[in-house]
């Protein structure tokens, strides 16, 4: 009789974190159902895992899971190994790490980012402890998801806590999912949930997006498509129709707000260029009417004037931004541009409305939650997380213009990369194969150790791999992600296949060798760790069990109830000056004097402006590349992960996708294989004609993994073999998603 045994979902950072219930039966996982609890509760919401989670078991057992340390033996990236001992791996790894120290120091050393795996006891942050522990590392700032909405709503908001908790999304009028996707790329378990909840007690949803995503035709009862990179010019027709027809919250940006208008402008920038300056066209002679926006954004005017007038007079209502828009050539301004429409229509600071921006909820942002200790890293630069080809082939010569923090400059080019769970080398970051061609030159990085699960495109030019076993063969933790708040016990279900180990004991066992042993397990494996995790958790919530009751109540989870849902910014609202903001005016600032510091404006203007991507429909580019490339989350994958599992490939194939319109004229079919193409690269797959993109648009899901022919075409579909490595102008992010491409039907060679 298999036992039953609840755990989490191993999640690979998709944004939530689910419930899973294991049948184990003769050291074999046989079955995993979902949350099995009967009652969904607003207050404690199941917590009901995608067809990811459900699937996982074909990723388990997946007859390619990596099962011995393995050792180059061909050029970098052709992936000929020999099968080693653990002992020699251990040798090897801790000598290069000692020697790349002992030559150019501590800030040749770099982890990358990584989530391939991701819990408290398995994942690269482990990494990140062992090289603290052993005198330091090059650290990386910011995410590849966020990095230009964490980096700007703090200078609308002075925080990323902007977002009301989701159980009061119920009291909204009208929800703006504005490239917003839940349904698929999850952004919390049940989000989802909760927009339907808040549908049917009466609030109009719309998706603004180029895509007719899942979330479009579940969630919402209006799509406004929308053409990509576009969203700011949509945002400040919006605020024009808004400022023309006085419907905006004057007497909140009176009292609440820097920078809307003459009145409310810093003292000493009096004379400077307002939000409504601008908006008007007061300076440039450029209203931001809805007809100037429609050539730009696709929208019809007719549309963005409702739109306008629903989100100023509905009531509260919540503008939830997605983080795809801000993945662009000059993110930081949609973000900023999503906080002044919550703002200037009075929804910051009050029930059912939301302040935009990031979105992290009230009352803490998840600052509950520990995650696992990392102790503090002797080595004090940071190096933006999408920047690391950068700091191989130019470290000595980045700046903090270039986004470096800690120093002023670093003292070392990266020599050493120790890619845990990560798939980021390669695969997940930008233009493929100038990646691989630096990966390739062993002069740059002198060696590349890569610990996963599989032999992916990352693994694949690794001088060495190591084996991680999954987070159902170790014990762990899943804590916190966005929304969440509970507590959920992953408890080891079985033993490490063949002979991996965990992300912890690997990590270990280099300490040991490296001298630092003691500093890195204090005496803990991981089960303990588990448990120390937990007394921490219990000053500040007593009722938190320790790790034996936890197993044994085989409860799963520990939930927080909420009750009564907090209000990011309510003190504020309430009373400005007893409660200011932490920008540097106290206020919401629409007019940033710290950026008009910079003295960038036409890239990082005071107020958030549309600026023209550099590579779009209106550029020179589009003559020989016309479409816009998308890249998609898709219920497929989680990034790269679960890219070879093979029932979410029969359930999701991977595709183009293609308006008819742009079909037509390129004389291809549905089912037809295409070339998708620029002068980066190209790849060949199928393509899926449907009107679910808009016209201009091409769609390649992102994660496939890359797997390139002998003439370099990639065959798996990668979509990063065809985005820029340009970063940001002002967050130093990834701007994968400006990018122009053309379609072509593959004909036979």
């Amino acid at each position: 009789m298999p036992k039953r045994v609840r755990t989490s979902c191993p999640a690979h950072n998709c944004g939530g974190r689910c419930l899973l219930v294991a049948e184990v039966e003769d050291g074999r996982i046989v079955r995993l159902d979902a949350d099995d609890r009967v009652e969904d509760d607003p207050a404690r919401p199941r917590l009901v895992p995608c067809v990811r989670g459900r699937a996982y078991l074909k990723r388990q057992y997946h007859p390619d899971r990596l099962t011995h340390p393995l050792k180059r033996v061909g050029k970098r990236g052709e992936g000929r190994f020999e099968r080693i001992s653990w002992d020699e791996a251990l040798e090897i790894a801790s000598a290069e790490i000692k020697r790349v120290r002992d030559t150019y120091g501590h800030g040749a050393l770099f982890v990358p980012y990584g989530t391939g795996a991701y819990s408290n006891t398995n994942g690269s942050h482990l990494a990140r402890r062992l090289l603290y522990a052993y005198g330091g590392c090059l650290d990386i700032d910011n995410s590849y998801s966020w990095a230009c909405t964490n980096v700007a709503t703090p200078t609308v908001y002075g925080t990323c806590i902007t977002g009301n908790q989701r159980q009061d999304w119920v009291n909204s009028k009208l929800i703006l999912m504005w490239g917003w996707n839940p349904a698929e790329m999850i952004d919390g378990t049940n989000s989802a949930w909760f927009v339907s909840r808040a549908r049917a007690a009466g609030a109009r949803v719309v998706c603004i997006d180029p895509r007719k995503t899942l979330s479009a035709v579940g969630l919402a009862d209006e799509w406004v498509p929308i053409r990509p990179g576009t969203d700011v010019a949509l945002m400040t027709a919006m605020a024009h129709v808004m400022i023309a027809e006085d419907l905006v919250d004057r007497a909140f940006l009176t009292s609440h707000c820097l920078g809307f208008d003459a009145a409310t402008m810093p003292p000493d920038l009096a004379d400077e260029e307002s939000y409504e300056d601008y908006v008007m066209g007061r300076r440039d002679g450029v209203p931001k009417t809805p007809a100037w926006a429609e050539p730009i954004t696709g929208v019809p005017r007719k549309t963005t004037v409702r739109l306008a007038r629903e989100y100023a007079t509905a009531g509260p209502a919540l503008l939830y931004q997605g983080y795809g828009m801000q993945r662009r050539a000059y993110g930081e301004q949609v973000v900023r541009a999503g906080c002044v429409l919550a703002a200037i229509t009075g929804n910051v600071g009050i029930a059912g409305g939301g302040a935009s921006g990031l979105g992290l909820p009230a009352p803490d942002g998840g600052t509950r939650w520990l995650g696992f200790p990392l102790g503090e890293n002797p080595h004090p630069a940071k190096i933006p997380v999408a920047a690391w080809t950068e700091a191989v082939l130019r470290g000595r010569e980045l700046t903090r213009d270039d986004g470096v923090r800690g120093v002023e400059r670093l003292a070392s080019d990266v020599k050493l990369i120790y890619a845990v769970a990560s798939n980021c080398l390669v695969n997940q970051h930008m233009h493929v194969n100038r990646s691989a061609r630096i990966l390739e030159d062993e002069s740059l990085v002198e060696c590349l150790i890569v610990q996963d699960q599989f032999l992916t495109p990352t693994a694949r030019f690794a001088d060495l791999v190591l084996p991680a076993c999954t987070a159902f063969e170790t014990w762990g933790l899943q804590d916190g992600w966005k929304f969440s708040d509970e507590l959920l016990l992953m408890p080891q279900l079985v033993e490490p296949l063949g002979e991996s180990r965990s992300d912890y004991r690997i990590c270990a066992d280099l300490a040991e060798r490296l001298g630092v042993g003691e500093a890195f397990t204090e005496g803990r494996d991981e089960r303990q760790w588990v448990d120390h995790i937990l007394t921490l958790y219990r000053d500040r919530f007593p009722d938190v069990p320790d790790v034996d009751t936890f197993a044994e109540s085989n409860a799963g989870v520990h939930g927080l109830t909420v009750e009564e849902p907090a209000i990011a910014l309510a003190d504020f609202r309430r009373d400005p000056a007893a409660h200011p903001l932490t920008t540097p005016s106290g206020k919401v600032e629409i007019f940033s004097p710290a950026l008009h510091a910079l003295g960038r404006p036409d890239e990082i203007p005071a107020v958030p402006k549309y600026v023209e991507e550099w590579e779009s429909p209106f550029g020179k580019e589009a003559d020989r590349f016309p479409l816009q490339l998308l890249g998609s989350h898709t219920l497929a994958r989680v990034h790269s992960s679960h890219a070879n599992n093979p029932c979410l490939q029969e359930a999701f194939p991977h595709r183009a996708h293609l308006n008819p319109g742009d079909a037509e004229a390129r004389g291809i079919r549905d089912g037809d294989a295409v070339r998708v193409f620029n002068e980066r690269g190209a790849l060949v797959i199928p393509c899926r004609v449907t009107n679910r993109v808009m016209p201009g648009v091409v769609d390649v899901p992102q994660g496939a993994w890359w797997m390139p022919d002998e003439q370099g075409v990639d065959r798996g579909g990668a979509v990063n073999v065809l985005t820029s490595e340009r970063l940001s102008p002002l967050a130093h992010g990834c701007a994968a998603h400006t990018a122009m491409v053309e379609v072509r039907k593959e004909t036979a060679s």
